[in-house]
């Protein structure tokens, strides 16, 4: 397969066709959890709290698979912008088996702590138990996400946008079909609770890396991801890791910000500690299309950006910016036009959805602002600038919101959390666009070798 129409394609279309898909894909993985929620919070408030409690390290989980993963795929895009055909081929193989590793030692080690951890948010021994009822059971499928996460990024690197599309949607079809049957007991499934829906999940990640499994036979990547290259090549490895460890703290730093949050909702009321957990469900769904449309340009940035074409990364960057401020803007509007709606799908509370209603009103009014950021970090990621990526999201979910939270919530009380949100979404933005300046292809640190 030929990826030179990543080069030759006008940029609009190519950016829409590349980035459609992965929108979809984004709102399929999105869904996973949604509906997990949806159904889970049927059960009752305690089992929705008990999911709030376990995402921060289900979140952490697939940070570090997609980060690195993302590594993955902006090492393969440019060695075939450069038509290196064996470097290529040696980091998607070598890449497949680290993150391999990576899963399986994060199964072992989160299943371990997670008693631990889950005390630390919560007293209430019926929330822990549920908790720890669909931790165990959901981390089982980690090595299951890893593998499937690296086939993802490999066939975007080549530009097979639609397979990644269609892979996650048999499994996302999976995973909503078999929710209400385990979770309740339907039909001759017997009746799992919360841990239906665990498995509910499993069940789908690993059908999906099946369909990935089925289109490497009947349609071949143009990359060969065999045995003669799992010996570890130290300068590939390193790329990988270039990139993937700072995309994996990018992705992972969310997970801290949630715990650190919640450790100061908990002290106004658990319930603000749901109005948490579902807002970051309606959050990725919010910023799907934003992140879809990333997804799409991170492989066109690499693969122009090896082929030396610095005018058309320009271009990309810019028309991405305005595709995803104007994503953004029609997030915000949802925010105000159905936030009872929205809210209303976790929770039956009529006090919940209220306080929910309140946070989504205030958060949303750095909706647009922030596509500075996720824009600015995803174009670099995909030059693979990893570092100043990471300094975008320290900014992002460290060195701005966290202590703005503690002390805007002594100030104005709960909603002083929420109010730090839109507050790091404005400082992060200015930060972000210096950054690209300076380390972005048009920027005085553009010279610098991709390495």
């Amino acid at each position: 397969m030929e990826q030179t129409f990543m080069k030759e394609k006008k940029i609009l279309p190519l950016v829409l066709s590349m980035s459609l898909p992965m929108v979809i894909s984004m709102a399929v993985n999105s869904l996973y959890n949604i509906v997990d929620s949806y159904f889970v919070a049927k059960l009752n408030e305690e089992a929705m709290t008990a999911l709030s409690l376990v995402y921060p390290v289900q979140n952490m989980i697939n940070a570090i698979a997609i980060g690195f993963a993302i590594g993955i795929n902006a090492a393969v895009a440019y060695y075939l912008g450069a038509g290196d055909q064996e470097q290529a081929d040696k980091a998607a193989t070598q890449g497949m088996l680290l993150n391999i590793v990576h899963g399986a030692v994060l199964m072992v080690i989160s299943i371990a702590v997670m008693p631990a951890f889950l005390r630390m948010f919560s007293k209430d021994e019926t929330v822990i138990r549920m908790a720890l009822e669909y931790s165990n059971r959901a981390f089982l499928f980690a090595v299951v996400i890893a593998m499937t996460l690296v086939y993802e990024k490999v066939f975007q690197a080549v530009g097979k946008m639609k397979v990644s599309m269609f892979s996650m949607m048999c499994g996302f079809v999976a995973n909503i079909i078999l929710d209400p049957l385990m979770i309740f007991g339907i039909g001759f499934f017997p009746a799992m609770g919360i841990a239906g829906a665990a498995y509910a999940t499993g069940i789908g990640q690993v059908l999906t890396l099946v369909v990935y499994l089925i289109f490497c036979r009947i349609d071949p990547l143009p990359l060969n991801m065999t045995r003669k290259y799992v010996r570890l090549d130290r300068n590939v490895a390193a790329r990988l890791y270039s990139v993937g460890l700072s995309a994996t703290l990018s992705l992972a730093l969310p997970s801290l910000l949630i715990s650190v949050l919640n450790g100061i909702l908990a002290g106004f009321s658990e319930k603000y500690v749901l109005v948490l957990g579902v807002y970051y469900k309606l959050q990725t769904f919010i910023y799907l299309t934003a992140n879809g449309i990333i997804q799409g340009i991170r492989p066109l940035m690499g693969y122009n950006f090896g082929a030396g074409e610095k005018e058309r990364v320009k271009q990309i960057f810019r028309t991405t910016l305005v595709l995803t401020m104007g994503v953004m803007v029609v997030g915000m509007i949802l925010s105000w036009l159905i936030p009872e709606k929205l809210i209303g799908l976790f929770t039956t509370s009529p006090q919940t959805v209220q306080s929910g209603v309140t946070a989504l009103h205030i958060i949303s009014l750095g909706f647009v602002v922030s596509a500075v950021s996720v824009t600015c970090s995803g174009a670099l990621e995909g030059l693979g600038k990893g570092q100043p990526s990471l300094y975008i999201s320290l900014f992002r979910y460290v060195f701005v919101i966290m202590p703005a939270a503690f002390l805007l919530s002594r100030v104005m009380g709960v909603n002083g959390v929420w109010t730090a949100f839109c507050v790091t979404e404005f400082v992060t933005a200015g930060a972000a666009y210096l950054i690209y300046r300076k380390y972005g292809v048009n920027g005085s640190r553009s010279h610098e070798h991709y390495n």
